[in-house]
C-alpha cells in the first residue's frame, strides 16, 4: 500500500485489518473536481461509504462537502472538522431530534423524500425560529442497471418521491412555514457502471426543474446523487471526463449549481481487508481456505454476492487450488470469495481488494467478533486511524447481570 509493505502492516497491527491509501483517496476526490470544473461542483463525500474520521478529515481538508443519512454521521463530520453549510442531509426517516440537529449546524440542505417528512421539518423549523433549506429528491424511476438491493431510482423503491407527484409537493413546500425551497436531488442508484441511466435521469429531472421555474418555483442547485462504480473485477467504469461532457451542456443557461455525492468512487479501491489463513481444509468434495476475517468485517459478498479480489501479499511457488476462501463466522453464507485459484499455506496473508466502501462501515459484532482495526498508509508512514475492538468493548454498554 503506497509504500508501506502490508507484511508490516500485518506485524504491527495484526488480521484482519482494513488498510487505506490517503494518496489514492486524494486522487479519487481531485478526480470530480477536475472533471466537473467548468461547473463549479460541490462534491458532497457519502459518508455511508466510509465514515472514519480521519478518513473524513482527509477529505474536509481538500474542501469536501458531505452527503448525509443520520445524525450520526453529522457528528462524525462536524468532529472531523468538516464544514456544516457543505452538508446535504438524505434519507427517509429523519427524526424529530435529527432535524434539530442539522438546523441547529446550519446544513446546506435537506433532502426531503416524503409528504410527510416535509410538513415534519416544516413545523420543527418552525418550532425553533429557523428556516430549513429544502429540496426533493424525486425518483424519475429509472433503471440504473445495478443490483436490486442497490437500485434506489425505481418506482418501487422506498427512496425519494414520485416524479408525477413532485411539482404538487414543491409547491405546498413553496407554501409551507419555515421551508426554503434551493434545490432538486435525485439518486438512481449504486455502483452504475453505464452512463445512459444518468443522463436519462438528468433530463427528466431537468424537465421538472423548468417546469417549476415556469410555475414561479426557481432553484439554486441541482443535486445528481452519487453512485458511479468502480471496478471490482471487469467492470469498466464510467470516465468522469465523459459524465462531465454529458452534463455541462444540459446545465448550460438552467441557473443551476451542480452538488455530486459519491461515496464508493473516492474510497472504494483506496482501501482493503487485510486477512491471514488460518487452516486450509480440503476434502474430496471441496477445499477451502479459513481465513480471519469474515462477513461481519466484509459483508458485501454475502449480501450481494459481491466480488472482491483476492490476492496473496507475497506469491508462493508451487501449483494453485481453486478453492473457496470462507472466514470463521457460524454461517454457511460466510464466504468472501467463491472458487479462486491460489497457491497458499496457512499463515500466508491475503489481501482482499477494493475494499474501502461499505467494508469497514458495514460491519457489525455477530458471532461476538470485535471488529477489525483500520489503518492509513500515507506515503511511507501508517497511522493506526481505529483501533482494533476488545471484547471487553463488547460488553461495555450492556447492564451488568443481576
Amino acid at each position: 500500500m503506497e509504500s508501506v509493505p502490508l507484511a508490516e502492516v500485518a506485524q504491527a497491527h495484526g488480521t484482519p485489518c482494513y488498510v487505506y491509501s490517503a494518496a489514492a483517496i486524494r486522487h479519487a476526490y481531485t478526480e470530480f473536481e477536475v472533471a466537473f470544473a467548468t461547473l463549479d461542483p460541490l462534491v458532497c463525500y457519502a459518508v455511508k461509504a466510509n465514515g472514519n474520521l480521519s478518513l473524513l478529515r482527509l477529505l474536509a481538508r481538500l474542501g469536501a462537502g458531505f452527503d448525509i443519512v443520520s445524525g450520526g454521521e453529522l457528528s462524525r463530520v462536524l468532529a472531523a472538522g468538516g464544514d456544516p453549510g457543505k452538508v446535504v442531509f438524505s434519507g427517509v426517516g429523519k427524526s424529530a431530534a435529527e432535524m434539530v440537529q442539522a438546523l441547529r449546524a446550519g446544513v446546506r440542505c435537506f433532502n426531503v423524500e416524503s409528504p410527510a417528512e416535509l410538513r415534519r421539518l416544516s413545523r420543527v423549523a418552525c418550532e425553533l425560529g429557523l428556516q430549513a433549506p429544502v429540496s426533493l429528491r424525486v425518483n424519475p424511476d429509472v433503471d440504473p442497471g445495478t443490483h436490486p438491493y442497490i437500485a434506489t431510482g425505481l418506482k418501487d423503491s422506498k427512496f425519494g418521491v414520485a416524479y408525477d407527484d413532485a411539482f404538487a409537493l414543491y409547491q405546498e413546500a413553496a407554501r409551507l412555514p419555515g421551508l426554503r425551497v434551493v434545490g432538486i436531488d435525485c439518486h438512481i442508484g449504486s455502483q452504475i457502471t453505464d452512463l445512459d441511466p444518468f443522463v436519462a435521469a438528468l433530463e427528466k429531472i431537468l424537465e421538472l426543474a423548468s417546469k417549476l421555474r415556469r410555475g414561479g418555483i426557481p432553484l439554486s442547485h441541482l443535486d445528481l446523487g452519487g453512485g458511479v462504480g468502480i471496478r471490482y473485477r471487469n467492470e469498466t467504469p464510467i470516465a468522469l471526463a465523459d459524465y462531465a461532457r454529458a452534463v455541462a451542456p444540459r446545465l448550460e443557461g438552467s441557473g443551476l449549481g451542480l452538488l455530486l455525492e459519491p461515496g464508493r468512487r473516492i474510497v472504494g479501491n483506496a482501501g482493503l481487508l487485510l486477512t491471514r489463513v488460518e487452516y486450509l481444509k480440503i476434502s474430496p468434495e471441496h477445499r477451502f481456505a479459513v481465513v480471519d476475517a469474515a462477513m461481519n468485517d466484509l459483508i458485501r459478498p454475502s449480501l450481494y454476492e459481491a466480488w472482491h479480489e483476492i490476492v496473496p501479499v507475497r506469491e508462493r511457488q508451487g501449483a494453485p487450488s481453486v478453492l473457496d476462501v470462507v472466514g470463521p463466522v457460524c454461517e454457511t453464507g460466510d464466504i468472501l470469495g467463491r472458487g479462486r485459484s491460489l497457491a497458499l499455506a496457512e499463515g500466508d496473508l491475503l489481501a482482499i481488494l477494493s475494499a474501502g466502501a461499505y467494508g469497514a462501515s458495514m460491519g457489525s459484532n455477530y458471532n461476538a467478533r470485535p471488529r477489525p482495526a483500520e489503518i492509513l498508509v500515507d506515503g511511507q508512514a501508517m497511522q493506526l486511524i481505529r483501533r482494533r475492538e476488545t471484547v471487553e468493548d463488547l460488553f461495555r454498554n450492556e447492564w451488568p447481570m443481576p
